[in-house]
């Protein structure tokens, strides 16, 4: 069993910035880690990708404002987050797909990012 737990989530103004972190229990090595986020009332949606290679893919929303990067010495994934915007405001959860060829994934339990004024 793998656990993702992230942090780094807060409550900013517009234009602001937050780094979230997502810090596995056991290697994330070969490893596919995304961020996903979930406003209220919205299905839970993308918001990036990261290979085994460090390929980076992004929901269009957040491209070239949020930025995803992993260490996996650390066992962690970040995301980066720029000049956000109200419409970022959601519930962002880390996953991992520890298991491929399985539908379930690794998920964290979330960190609330709000962004108003």
């Amino acid at each position: 069993q793998v656990q993702l737990v992230e942090s780094g989530g807060g409550l900013v103004q517009p234009g602001e910035s937050l780094r979230l972190t997502c810090k596995a229990s056991r290697s994330i090595v070969g490893v596919v880690m995304s961020w996903y986020r979930q406003a209220p009332g919205k299905q839970r949606e993308l918001v990036a990708r990261i290979t085994r290679s460090g390929q980076a893919d992004y929901l269009d929303a957040v491209k070239g404002r949020f930025f995803i990067d992993r260490d996996n010495a650390y066992r962690q994934i970040t995301l980066d987050m720029n000049n956000l915007k109200p419409e970022d405001t959601a519930v962002y959860y880390c996953n991992g797909d520890f298991m491929p060829g399985s539908a379930a994934d690794a998920w964290g339990q979330g960190t609330q990012v709000t962004v108003s004024t």
